[in-house]
């Protein structure tokens, strides 16, 4: 069905412009990213009202949906959507045994180095380097420090007392669950290799020093799935789920020109690995990681083997032979993943207000899929009752398939502003065609705004869950 033209309502009313957004701007800087996401509750500092804590951030409203939409996405296409991946949700604290056998406990470090002029704490790889003098990247001074390893596990205490007996470590990663439940996991799953174990969870690091908003924090969330396979085929499987990993991220919404795999050199890699890559993207503030994709080899299982005195082999039934599989690890930065969304949605162009003045607008260009709020629904005019009942009705239609949001408050053009500003993707207008005053045949149909185009089209209300569950997969 067509939408009536604009013209049928006065301008107090209008649903706003209809007409593309103009002059679409580029990526905005940090600054604009971090005020957003606090003004419109993605992401605020953690213990804000007594001053915050370095390197740890909380979620509000939107932050925890758009989170969770990422999250429920990962497990969906890693573990629903196959048959050679099961999950599992280790806990937090673990046997200081575990980190031992690892090697976490002895080389879980950073190199740190401290600036005698501003006594600023630094990574080695932070220092600037100009004409060939190492410099403190804050205040350029050059007395410094050599560098000295940091453990970056946190330290806590199980129990009573706190003595070397007692203590143990927040796990800095959330894989060495997986292989330490490996044989459990693999006698009741009864799967076959090649096969994985797929977990997310908070993980924890002592950061030498926290940056860039939450893309390096003390306190984290990570997606890890570990692939067991015979040794034969893990520098197959490392290219196969380098490429699976690429298309996840393409079908979230960030385009594959904003990836960049990187192949860790020799001299780079973990020494136990045969080969790595790191999956960077271009933020703001530069090419980073959002995850890395190693072939772990069969180091993790063959440490704790042998330091619980426990077989963690696999027993083929088809060639009789007992063996310790390899393993290939896509791991995936949460938090990560969230500010690369964020960031690669953020945009401002010029659209009418309206009165047909052009303003600026802000958009949070998300897919559908991720998008915190689905679909927003308004009654034209708060003030009658048979329009804001009638979109109750559609809120109660759709909210059992999607997250929807109910907006009554301000003229309509203003309230899509809002939306775009989350990064809402459609929004449902009642009007008094909807009631049939206008137009009977136009009765029971409602118009659908997209975000992107502002473009709008006149619905039946009968068709809108079908319609907008189609267009958010």
């Amino acid at each position: 069905m067509t939408k009536p033209s604009d013209a049928d309502r006065p301008p107090s009313q209008s649903y706003g412009a209809t007409s593309s957004p103009q002059r679409i701007r580029p990526v905005a800087d940090m600054e604009k990213i971090v005020s957003l996401c606090k003004r419109r509750g993605f992401i605020f500092q953690s213990s804000e009202i007594y001053g915050g804590l370095n390197g740890c951030w909380d979620y509000g409203p939107l932050g925890v949906e758009l989170k969770r939409n990422l999250k429920n996405y990962w497990w969906r296409v890693m573990v629903h959507e196959r048959d050679d991946v099961v999950g599992m949700d280790g806990s937090i604290l673990m046997n200081r045994a575990v980190w031992r056998a690892s090697g976490h406990e002895d080389t879980f470090t950073d190199p740190m180095v401290d600036c005698r002029s501003c006594k600023a704490r630094l990574r080695a790889d932070q220092l600037v380097e100009k004409k060939g003098i190492k410099q403190c990247p804050n205040c350029g001074g050059k007395d410094l420090t050599a560098p000295r390893a940091f453990n970056l596990m946190f330290k806590t205490y199980v129990g009573a007392t706190e003595d070397e007996s007692s203590m143990t470590y927040l796990r800095p990663e959330t894989a060495q669950s997986i292989f330490v439940q490996f044989k459990n996991v693999l006698e009741v799953s009864r799967k076959k290799l090649p096969f994985g174990i797929a977990q997310i969870g908070k993980a924890f690091r002592n950061e030498i020093n926290p940056r860039n908003f939450t893309f390096r924090s003390r306190e984290f969330e990570q997606m890890e799935l570990e692939y067991f396979c015979r040794a034969e085929g893990g520098m197959k499987l490392l290219d196969y789920w380098l490429e699976e990993r690429l298309k996840f991220y393409e079908n979230i919404g960030i385009p594959r020109k904003k990836l960049h795999a990187r192949e860790v050199p020799d001299e780079e890699r973990a020494f136990y690995s045969k080969g790595t890559y790191d999956i960077e993207y271009y933020f703001p503030f530069g090419r980073q990681e959002l995850e890395g994709v190693a072939y772990r080899t069969d180091y993790d299982l063959s440490q704790h083997q042998k330091a619980s005195g426990k077989s963690l082999e696999y027993f083929d039934e088809e060639t009789r032979q007992k063996f310790i599989p390899h393993v290939v690890e896509p791991s995936a930065g949460v938090d990560r993943t969230v500010l690369a969304l964020i960031c690669e949605a953020y945009s401002e162009d010029e659209a009418p207000d309206e009165k047909g003045k052009m303003e600026t607008r802000i958009v949070l260009r998300f897919h559908p899929r991720m998008a915190p709020i689905k679909c927003a629904v308004f009654p034209l005019l708060k003030n009658k009752e048979p329009l804001v009942t009638k979109a109750k009705e559609i809120v109660d239609l759709l909210r059992s398939q999607m997250n929807v949001f109910y907006d009554e408050s301000g003229a309509i053009g203003r309230r899509y502003r809002r939306q775009d500003e989350i990064g809402t993707p459609f929004g449902v207008t009642v009007d008094f065609e909807t009631l049939g005053e206008k137009d009977r045949q136009l009765r029971d149909t409602v118009t659908l705004r997209d975000r992107d185009s502002m473009k709008q089209e006149r619905l039946p209300v009968k068709d809108l869950p079908q319609i907008l569950l189609s267009r958010i997969s």
